[in-house]
């Protein structure tokens, strides 16, 4: 008997009872094992393209807590750094690249891409290996503009004013940027899913700098084509879109991306969100100061996502990831409510 993979089930739009859960970043710093493994690898980097032990730290939480979905072990922006951008991270600054010119996108070096990644596509393989049958596997990467943003700045920045400069000042340089990104990630996506991952998801994390017809042509278009392309080789993997900060661009998201499921940010309203379910599965979307709070502010937190999205397709998540200084204790509480509804 196969077992059952209750994410899955939800992004087809089934309501599940409890909901199943998981936490973007749930393989981080706020574990002890993690910080251990961290050390043996070296860098951060090191640590991405090393099979063995990114396959030990995407386990780690699922080891610990049980997670219905077990989230690949990457970063997003390994993405560029396969084109053969320069990448390193720094403790402190984050990641750090070189400023990419209009003149040198077309530069990019797409056929070695796969090549680079190969270490990338032997964790998912591994990990397919030894999760837990009823654990969904997410493979995942980074939205073209998010993707873009650090790109052009090179570094992240408070409104991403950098990137948007570039696109208003240089459109065809930038749109042909997205296309690249946009291509490349597909590409990488539909590697994922033939490595094993069952689920992908795409991480915009800074859509929500954009005004509407930005958001609409660097957003939602190059979004739209990824999920094309990925369809396209495989049209009943679920696709997860996570526009952090949409805010009022949620649906048109949705609607016109074509994604399953649609994350949401711990600052979009219940009452939307309910709105939004009518329309398909809905993860999110816990504030993650909550977990590092704990206590009171915490259960009154998943009590009030339980009471208005449980009964319809969802997925328990952070509304963005969980951060290095949440006591495991809280995780584990939060865990024990959601798996205690009924």
């Amino acid at each position: 008997m196969t077992a059952r993979r209750t994410v899955l089930e939800v992004l087809k739009g089934e309501t599940v009872s409890p909901p199943p859960l998981w936490m973007m970043r749930q393989a981080g710093r706020y574990l002890p094992e993690y910080r251990e493994t961290r050390k043996r690898a070296g860098s951060f980097l090191d640590l991405c393209y090393n099979p063995d032990l990114a396959v030990e730290v995407t386990l780690q939480p699922i080891e610990r807590f049980g997670f219905d979905a077990s989230i690949l072990f990457s970063d997003i922006l390994v993405v560029p750094h396969a084109l053969g951008r320069d990448l390193r991270f720094e403790e402190g600054r984050g990641p750090l690249l070189t400023p990419i010119q209009a003149h040198e996108i077309d530069a990019l070096n797409t056929e070695l891409f796969h090549v680079n990644l190969a270490p990338v596509y032997e964790t998912v393989r591994q990990l397919r290996r030894k999760l837990p049958d009823e654990t969904t596997l997410i493979g995942f990467c980074g939205a073209p503009w998010t993707v873009a943003t650090y790109m052009i700045a090179g570094h992240g920045t408070p409104d991403q004013a950098p990137a948007r400069l570039f696109a208003y000042r240089e459109p065809d340089a930038f749109r042909r940027l997205l296309k690249t990104l946009a291509d490349q990630s597909a590409s990488y996506l539909i590697r994922q899913i033939e490595a094993g991952a069952d689920v992908v998801q795409i991480f915009d994390s800074w859509s929500g700098v954009l005004d509407e017809g930005s958001f609409q042509a660097f957003c939602v278009e190059p979004v739209a084509e990824i999920v094309r392309q990925v369809r396209a080789a495989y049209p009943e993997v679920p696709v997860i879109g996570f526009p952090k900060g949409a805010g009022a661009n949620y649906a048109s998201y949705r609607s016109k991306t074509g994604i399953s499921g649609l994350g949401l940010d711990w600052t979009v309203p219940l009452t939307a969100a309910e709105t939004l379910q009518k329309d398909g599965a809905v993860q999110g979307n816990l504030d993650p100061l909550r977990l590092v709070a704990g206590g009171r502010a915490l259960q009154e937190g998943v009590d009030a996502i339980l009471d208005a999205l449980a009964d319809g397709p969802l997925i328990f998540n952070l509304g963005h990831g969980i951060t290095p200084e949440t006591p495991i204790a809280h995780v584990e509480a939060m865990v024990k409510q959601v798996r205690s509804r009924r």
